[in-house]
């Protein structure tokens, strides 16, 4: 790293190494964080791996951003095996990220200008680096860029009293401790290698977890309380909940930071203002899930019978083993004029605009906390994963949102049910309205004096503190 006298006038700030997992959806919260840091007053270096490194044109006003050599081979980068990618990354990153930390820590003993490495922040699938960090007896921080209602830390007891692996026998049956979920919400992984390889994983980060300095969480209290607590009491660290961390970012910061790794088509904001209130569909699965062609045409042909303007990000790789999707031309036509096709767009924009009615959504953690607190309500689409569990809150604890029915297959049918429902009928209405009172508490929460401002004053004053 730079030398302190290097460092954008930051001499005497105590400094946080911070180590985002490299994936849109965890690079993006962490990235907030290091902007919510460094506006209260701490110096922040964000360490990533190759792999994926973010332009360091797209990091927060201050933050400074090393680099650490990965080693991993160009396909395993562009699989799915989320296991062995992260178990690669976490075995080859061990040594060099112990090697830059004990690096800054010498320099830290040579400059004594006040300042320091006074922490790490890592990512919570990080185990090796927060293990090494607290070998080097620097204290280590997690961040679960997930809901707090995640399993994470009950996996093993998940797995203990049977729900996992998950049975096609027992879908229906509510999970014990956990309500409103059933076992079909629980990560579905119905073939043993599957399952071995992340319940291998799971343990790996619950044991990390647990022996962490203390736990960072991107959500707030009014929605998720009894699992903040519950995980208080089952780890006994400290627990943050500084969530959603897009609310807490310097409004500079929120404006002007592109950490997207895929380019933005922004004309579609242009095409936005051309639409009346509250009147279009926005439509994303987010930047890691992966569908079905079929299931592709079963939700274009949905939007174009539901009769409502629409705007559909379809990336690359978002129909499963193909870089690149074609709609039918007849499919085009009959939606010419109000609908919009992009490969990306500028999600919380896009959010924020007054033309966006509902957001049809796979239920990514981050599209869930934007939705909530752009006040859009949501038709969930959950394609695996913690979305299954997201999308029963949204559903049937905090009511926002309205599921897509889904029996054996997903169809265009069951797409257009969920439009006409959100936008059209009186359970729509019913979920506006609930969804704008969330909207109120997101910003009580976020204000200062709220209880995710507060959360946060604590993890800074935590931090100065080490």
């Amino acid at each position: 790293m730079a030398p302190a006298s290097d460092r954008n006038g930051h001499e005497g700030r105590r400094r946080v190494l911070l180590l985002p997992l490299p994936y849109h959806g965890h690079i993006n919260p962490m990235l907030r964080l290091a902007a919510a840091l460094h506006d209260r007053g701490l110096a922040v270096t964000v360490v990533h791996t190759e792999t994926r490194a973010p332009d360091r044109r797209s990091l927060p006003a201050g933050c400074e951003l090393v680099t650490v050599p990965d080693g991993l081979p160009p396909e395993l980068a562009a699989s799915g095996d989320i296991p062995s990618f992260v178990f690669a990354l976490n075995r080859n990153c061990a040594a060099p990220f112990r090697d830059l930390l004990a690096g800054a820590l010498r320099q830290e003993e040579e400059e004594e200008d006040g300042g320091g490495v006074a922490c790490v922040v890592a990512d919570v699938d990080w185990f090796a680096p927060l293990a090494a960090a607290r070998e080097l007896g620097v204290p280590a921080l997690a961040l679960m860029t997930s809901s707090a209602a995640r399993v994470y830390l009950a996996y093993p007891r998940l797995c203990e009293k049977g729900y996992l692996p998950v049975q096609e026998s027992n879908l229906d049956m509510p999970v014990d401790k956990h309500p409103p979920l059933l076992v079909r919400d629980l990560h579905i992984m119905m073939d043993t290698s599957r399952h071995v390889a992340y319940a291998s994983l799971l343990a790996h980060i619950v044991a990390g977890v647990r022996q962490s300095s203390g736990l960072i969480l991107n959500t707030f209290n009014a929605i998720e309380r009894t699992d903040v607590e519950q995980i208080r009491r089952d780890t006994a660290i400290p627990v943050f909940p500084v969530g959603p961390l897009h609310m807490l970012s310097p409004p500079a910061t929120v404006a002007t930071q592109k950490s997207s790794l895929l380019l933005e088509d922004r004309s579609c904001l242009e095409w936005l203002n051309t639409q009346l209130p509250g009147s279009v569909l926005f439509v994303s699965f987010g930047t890691l899930v992966s569908i079905d062609a079929d299931e592709l045409l079963e939700v274009a042909w949905g939007l174009a019978a539901s009769n409502r303007p629409f705007l559909w990000v379809v990336r690359p790789r978002l129909v499963r083993g193909r870089d690149s999707v074609e709609l039918p031309s007849e499919l085009l036509e009959e939606t010419r004029g109000r609908g919009r096709i992009i490969r990306w767009a500028p999600q919380e924009e896009v959010l924020s605009h007054p033309a966006i009615g509902a957001f049809l959504t796979h239920c990514g953690w981050n599209s869930t906390l934007e939705s909530i607190s752009r006040t859009v309500p949501m038709i969930c689409k959950p394609c695996g994963g913690d979305q299954l569990g997201t999308a029963r809150y949204v559903c049937d604890m905090w009511k926002v949102g309205v599921r897509v029915e889904v029996e054996d297959k997903l169809t265009r049918g069951g797409i257009q049910a969920a439009i006409e429902r959100l936008m059209d009928g009186i359970e729509g209405g019913v979920v506006r309205d609930r969804m704008r009172e969330m909207g109120d508490v997101v910003s009580k929460c976020t204000t200062k004096g709220g209880s995710s401002d507060l959360a946060l004053q604590d993890l800074v004053d935590f931090i100065k503190s080490s």
